[in-house]
């Protein structure tokens, strides 16, 4: 009797434990992919990041351009820096 039960085999568990082989299987397969997916997704985050930054930056190199290249912009340049036009009066106002 006991030679009859081990060569019994339970095929319900033998099932069970194909399917759990068979899903762990599927299981390794989607790892990388997701890994993959979720890199490519922090990746793509930074680059937006890198180029808002780099927008902004070059409207505010854009905006300087403009003030420095238009109509009147080396007098106010050279105002800046304490010059005054021929002809001109130059007053030091000093604060308390």
């Amino acid at each position: 009797m006991s030679s009859v039960a081990l060569r019994t085999i339970h095929w319900h568990r033998v099932g069970r434990i194909a399917l759990l082989a068979v899903l762990g299987i599927i299981l390794l397969l989607y790892i990388r992919p997701v890994v993959h997916w979720v890199q490519q997704r922090n990746t793509a985050a930074n680059s937006r990041q890198d180029l808002h930054q780099l927008q902004a930056e070059h409207d505010r190199l854009e905006t300087r351009m403009r003030a420095l290249t238009g109509p009147g912009a080396i007098d106010r340049g050279a105002r800046s820096l304490g010059m005054v036009k021929a002809g001109e009066r130059a007053y030091v106002y000093e604060g308390h």
